[in-house]
């Protein structure tokens, strides 16, 4: 399956219509888009005499290029509009990347960018990366020195650290490798998701602070869930090489706590109460803790074995948070924070200025736009509430700040959307899935 073109199935701007405050709805969302850009590495790496099923697949844009790009590099994928995909190795392929060379055209994936990266490092042959023209402003230098350390040749073409992005390699020897990872945690979990298929054991040390960790957690628990073993130690992780075993040919991926975010915020905005199902705290996702910051803002939160339940308690307070390890919800959270009483604080933010916009920046333009006070700085945003009004609010092509904003709209009448379908990125059907709660 392939997601329309946004143009395809929504106008250039989208009109936000209220929503009445859910009373005891229970929804489900989309399939992980973090799990399942790992799974589908993992997946392809370790298939050997059997294809991997991937349950509750997400089909979205960004997914749709990593597909695509398997099956440039050689993999046998068998998809189509369900949630269940099925990778597979070419019968009687000698290497681990069946392809020698392949130019591949990844949008504006960073996910997919810097993981494809790592993996074509164990590859034979010359491989090239590309995207968007906001693609070639996000980072990627600090993965290219390690795998360069590790015997590949990774260099960006532009000299820039960004994308365009040339692997010409040999295969990964293994050894010691010291990484950044304080403008993405991707650059870590690429090269850890790649590290066990390089020819000796990968000893990973990280240099500096680390952003979003949780992601990196996730990592390591799906390697041991496809048998293979990242052991950390303080500042380094371990990775010891494959076994060259096929053990998981079944797995089954969570809903998006990212997305989950966007539903769980609703009870907090328009009162009620709400369920998102099959979430809870042993998610392998860090985000499901944007219900906690919730839970400190005044509402009543419950998390059970198959869900996660907000109600509204009639209070909603401003606070102040380091939202580090759940930055992809700080525009969920601008949105709560413009109904609230008094200010709140998001800090330690800094790593999304480098991803599909500057998140920090676009999140201040557009609350401001609408009535709020916001203060910005490198690593923060100050949110404090103003009267509302009707605004026309950029999306920057950044499905996150459509979703979160519109959010605002959901309450306050005339919030336009511009670029609507830019939410196919991981959620095409977001606009349809809102327009269903308001018919009940």
């Amino acid at each position: 399956m392939t997601s329309p073109a946004p143009s395809a199935r929504y106008p250039a701007e989208l009109l936000v219509e209220p929503l009445a405050a859910p009373q005891g709805i229970r929804v489900a969302v989309p399939g992980s888009k973090s799990i399942t850009n790992r799974a589908v590495i993992l997946a392809a790496l370790t298939a050997r005499d059997r294809p991997c099923l991937l349950r509750g697949f997400l089909h979205s844009e960004d997914t749709e290029v990593m597909l695509a790009a398997l099956r440039q590099l050689g993999f046998v994928v068998e998809a189509d509009e369900t949630a269940e995909v099925r990778i597979a190795r070419p019968a009687n392929a000698s290497r681990i990347i069946p392809a020698s060379s392949a130019d591949l055209f990844l949008a504006n994936s960073g996910t997919s960018v810097r993981f494809l990266t790592a993996m074509v490092a164990l590859g034979e042959g010359t491989y090239r990366l590309d995207g968007i023209a906001r693609m070639r402003e996000r980072p990627i230098g600090d993965l290219l020195d390690a795998l360069a350390r590790l015997g590949v040749g990774a260099i960006s073409e532009s000299g820039n650290g960004c994308p365009p992005v040339r692997v010409t390699t040999s295969g990964m020897r293994g050894g010691d490798v010291r990484i950044r990872a304080d403008l993405s945690s991707q650059f870590l979990s690429g090269l850890m998701l790649a590290a066990p298929f390089a020819r000796e054991a990968v000893r990973i040390h990280i240099d500096g602070d680390l952003v979003s960790e949780p992601y990196v957690t996730m990592t390591a628990r799906m390697l041991e869930s496809f048998g293979l073993k990242a052991t950390p130690s303080g500042n380094t992780w371990a990775i010891a090489p494959w076994s060259g075993e096929q053990i998981l040919d079944d797995y089954t991926i969570e809903p998006d706590a990212s997305t989950a975010s966007y539903f769980l915020a609703m009870p907090a905005i328009l009162g009620g109460s709400l369920t998102v199902a099959n979430l809870g705290r042993d998610s392998l996702q860090g985000d499901v803790a944007f219900a906690d910051a919730l839970a400190r803002m005044g509402c009543d939160v419950t998390y059970t074995t198959d869900g996660i339940s907000v109600r509204s308690t009639g209070t909603l307070r401003g606070i102040d948070i380091d939202m580090n390890a759940i930055s992809d919800t700080v525009m969920t959270l601008g949105a709560v924070a413009c109904f609230a009483e008094g200010p709140t604080a998001m800090r330690n933010i800094a790593h999304i200025r480098h991803k599909e916009t500057d998140r920090i920046a676009a999140l201040a333009n557009e609350l401001r736009k609408l009535g709020a006070t916001v203060t910005e700085t490198r690593d923060s945003l100050t949110i404090v509430p103003g009267p509302l009004r009707s605004a026309r609010l950029a999306t920057y092509n950044d499905h996150r700040m459509a979703m979160s904003l519109a959010l605002i709209g959901l309450r306050q009448p005339g919030v336009t959307i511009e670029n609507p379908g830019c939410v196919s990125k991981t959620y095409p059907r977001f606009w349809d899935d809102l327009d269903a709660l308001r018919r009940g």
